[in-house]
């Protein structure tokens, strides 16, 4: 209502300002145009009035070179060279009576209104030639023009007067005007109804958010709003749409993660009660054996809880510190620590070179990740490589085992909270580890690759370049002069 209301007191204010502004042009054309009507009537009189010997119209009495004729002849003989026209009316004035009228039928009988008579008389007394308006209720709204007639040693003083009806010159003018205001009427007729049904459409979305937000409560945001058409409301609509699919999994991750911690806590917790009520308080060596597995279990929830905040930390992206780092420095700071690892021969296959932008520490706990889980997960022996690459615009942290791969189907599950390939293989782990990896990829902009087949697995974290091109070493040498890369040195 407000904005169909704000449309139409602006439309209406256009409409009426243009018919106005149109109105009043014309009107004043007609009132100039009835000015040099009349103005033209002195001149014809003047022409007459000169035509009688010794007389003239709007000047002082002279001297004749002949007998002159009376007033009366000279306003008798200007008066009929008169012809009104539409809505104009004449007589002729002598000593401030009438005299004479015109011999045709005219619209306007200035004769019937005493006071205008009277008026005309009084302002004619100067003898000049004068142009000027007169509003009665006889007589309505004049513009006139009064004429003295005047002959030389005639004492009579004679004035034509010539009127002009305004309002009836004005009347097919205001017939205009009454036709153009039921026209814009109708026009905001029309426009009211026609903005009633498009602004009822364009605002039903807003409607529709409006109603499903009342519905849509903290335990249920399985509500979504409908959206037709494509304008600027309905994509208001989707955007909304997206946000709450977007809450919706939000909540539904958490709630998994509530679900899997309660799950991984259980366990320990049970071990631990069960440990503690078999407990037999008079035998040392069970209260030894006890402790040691009540220590065990709470060093393993302890972990687990660390993990647990090393995963919101790292989802956030808040707490990540970029800055320039030599990647050569880092795979081989990577590669140092990698190789103390027991068990398996390490091999550094490959170093990028050049400097990248990220956190050295959080690219350097997901790295050595990805290095324990190979170590986890490959025969004693075997040889895993690990290095860093360019490929596509981006850095490649890598790591290559010789294990038995991931079974087809498990790639998705491995990245999830708490998710294993086999938990019954007897391999120690939270199942946080590679959500941790894939939190601090994303992080940076970036994504984990995974390539496995049954001769092994390539994990990768892939970091994005602000540009193809990786920073030369001595562009960020000044930057780095004096500092030690957190987590590689």
């Amino acid at each position: 209502m407000r904005i169909l209301a704000s449309i139409l007191i602006v439309a209406t204010a256009g409409l009426a300002l243009a018919g106005g502004v149109a109105y009043f042009t014309q009107r004043e054309g007609i009132v100039q145009r009835i000015d040099e009507r009349l103005l033209a009537q002195v001149e014809a009189a003047r022409v007459v009035a000169n035509g009688i010997s010794g007389a003239e119209v709007g000047a002082a009495p002279t001297t004749p070179a002949e007998a002159p004729a009376t007033t009366r002849e000279a306003l008798r003989a200007v008066l009929a060279s008169v012809v009104p026209g539409r809505g104009e009316g004449a007589v002729g004035l002598v000593n401030g009576k009438v005299a004479y009228i015109p011999g045709v039928p005219m619209e306007i009988h200035l004769e019937e209104s005493p006071e205008f008579i009277a008026q005309v008389a009084e302002e004619s007394v100067d003898g000049q030639v004068r142009l000027g308006t007169s509003v009665s209720s006889a007589l309505g709204y004049l513009r006139y023009v009064s004429v003295p007639v005047l002959v030389a040693e005639d004492p009579e003083f004679g004035v034509l007067v010539v009127a002009v009806d305004v309002r009836a010159r004005l009347a097919d003018l205001d017939a205009a005007f009454r036709t153009y205001t039921l026209v814009a009427v109708g026009a905001l007729a029309v426009m009211a109804l026609v903005g009633w049904f498009v602004a009822g459409r364009l605002l039903s979305p807003l409607r529709r958010v409006r109603e499903a937000a009342s519905r849509i409560t903290a335990a249920d945001i399985s509500e979504r709003i409908p959206v037709t058409g494509r304008d600027d409301v309905s994509e208001v609509a989707r955007t909304l749409n997206d946000m709450l699919d977007r809450i919706d999994g939000s909540n539904r991750a958490q709630k998994r993660l509530l679900d899997d911690v309660r799950h991984e806590l259980k366990t320990p917790i049970t071990i631990v009660r069960g440990h503690l009520e078999l407990l037999d308080p008079a035998d040392p060596a069970d209260v030894a054996a006890a402790r040691d597995v009540a220590i065990d279990e709470l060093d393993r929830m302890a972990d687990l809880v660390d993990a647990i905040g090393s995963l919101a930390e790292s989802a956030s992206g808040a707490s990540l510190r970029r800055e320039p780092v030599d990647v050569d420095d880092l795979t081989a700071d990577v590669f140092a620590k990698a190789s103390v690892l027991s068990g398996h021969s390490w091999r550094l296959a490959e170093s990028a070179g050049g400097v990248a932008l990220l956190d050295p520490a959080r690219i350097t706990q997901a790295w050595l990740q990805l290095v324990d889980n190979a170590a986890k997960y490959s025969p004693a022996g075997s040889e895993v490589r690990l290095g860093s690459s360019r490929r596509d615009g981006a850095v490649e942290f890598w790591v290559e085992d010789e294990g038995d791969g991931i079974p087809p189907g498990a790639e998705e599950r491995i990245f999830e909270r708490f998710g294993r390939v086999d938990a019954g293989r007897g391999i120690a782990g939270s199942g946080l580890g590679l959500p941790i990896v894939k939190a601090i990829a994303e992080g940076h902009g970036g994504r984990v690759s995974l390539g496995s087949s049954s001769a092994g697995s390539r994990f990768a974290i892939v970091v994005p370049l602000p540009s193809d091109d990786v920073i030369p070493p001595d562009a960020a040498a000044d930057g780095m002069a004096g500092s030690t890369v957190e987590g590689a040195s």
